[in-house]
């Protein structure tokens, strides 16, 4: 039986390694699935899911010139609708149907501060911004003391 890509096939899983499975197809030819080609969703032990003697349909990705064959199991399967992982290494959050809009943040708390105050604070925290600038872009461009004699 010649084997070409994209061909669906049964075959018997051989071998189960932590990478991937090893599946005996007709023709006496044998092929690997990768553990990433077994599932739709996060398979973190592959004995778990496949087991030596375990018939299963796959799918050929490729053959190489040296003989390897590359097999899919998920691309034999039908394919998930969107959203419905649920084994997947993470929990779902759970959501509102609603919307999100965007909310102002609240104001910080000023007290009785006058207009006055306000803008005295302002002008010396933008005074400390301004120096420390100053400082930093000084120290950067080899401004201040000079060692030359």
């Amino acid at each position: 039986m010649q084997l070409e890509v994209g061909a669906i096939l049964e075959g018997k899983v051989t071998g189960v390694k932590k990478f991937g499975a090893f599946v005996a197809l007709p023709g006496g030819r044998t092929g690997m699935v990768h553990i990433s080609e077994v599932s739709n969703s996060f398979i973190e032990d592959l004995s778990t899911v496949l087991s030596e003697g375990q018939e299963v349909k796959v799918k050929v990705l490729s053959i190489a010139e040296d003989g390897k064959i590359a097999l899919s199991i998920k691309r034999t399967l039908p394919p998930e609708p969107r959203g419905s992982r649920t084994a997947g290494p993470r929990p779902q959050r759970a959501r509102s149907d609603a919307p999100r809009v965007w909310q102002p943040k609240a104001p910080a708390p000023q007290g009785e501060m006058s207009f006055e105050d306000m803008m005295a604070k302002f002008k010396s925290q933008s005074e400390e911004k301004i120096s420390d600038l100053k400082r930093v872009t000084e120290n950067r461009r080899g401004g201040g003391y000079s060692r030359r004699r």
